[in-house]
């Protein structure tokens, strides 16, 4: 009998999910801390990460504001996992959220900036999951999203039939209400948009 696959499969495939998310090589790809930096963020804000998985947005989101942070992930071994670094870099504002952004309720106006990180693709609604952070969001208030391309040529990333290209993402965006601010190619296969909630 074969006794080698007797751990949990599963704590594995986390760790390594863990392991990938935090890695030089993401880091490389986009430093969080200059992509947060170039965002019309202001010390007193409100902030919300959604799909935070390990943090990689979270804590550099709750250094730049003295504002709250949440952090939201269906998966409440990554929120432990924030919670873990929010405790090592003594940042006490982050506040942990175990939902779906489909079903994620903050209460209406009350956020500032809205990052969605690689998140988008894993929504069982685009539409609704953009209406329920513009309606989160404050008027005046940005979504930042940072999305694969839609783009054959590239394999890395998620299969290619759950991929949003940039013009899909745009178009469902202005349908919502919001205004697009600016469009940016982090690197071949990654793209962001920046989408503000206009004033009424």
């Amino acid at each position: 009998m074969n006794h080698i696959h007797h751990h949990n499969p599963l704590d594995q495939k986390l760790l390594n999910k863990i392991a990938f998310l935090d890695s030089r090589q993401r880091e490389q790809l986009i430093p969080p801390e200059a992509l947060i930096s170039q965002m019309p963020i202001q010390k007193n804000h409100t902030l919300l990460d959604v799909g935070a998985g390990s943090g990689f947005f979270t804590i550099p989101m709750a250094e730049s504001t003295s504002g709250k942070v949440y952090a939201m992930d269906p998966d409440k071994r990554m929120l432990s996992v924030i919670q873990d670094k929010a405790k090592e870099k003594g940042l006490a504002n982050i506040e942990l959220i175990q939902d779906y952004i489909e079903s994620l309720s903050i209460p209406n106006s009350s956020v500032d900036f809205v990052m969605a990180s690689l998140i988008l693709h894993e929504v069982s609604s685009l539409t609704k999951a953009l209406t329920n952070i513009f309606e989160i969001l404050k008027p005046g208030g940005h979504l930042l999203c940072l999305e694969y391309e839609k783009d054959d040529l590239i394999i890395e990333g998620p299969p290619m039939s759950i991929r949003i290209g940039s013009e899909e993402l745009e178009k469902a965006l202005s349908s919502i209400g919001f205004e697009i601010v600016k469009k940016t190619k982090i690197n071949d296969a990654i793209y962001t948009v920046l989408a503000i909630k206009k004033e009424q």
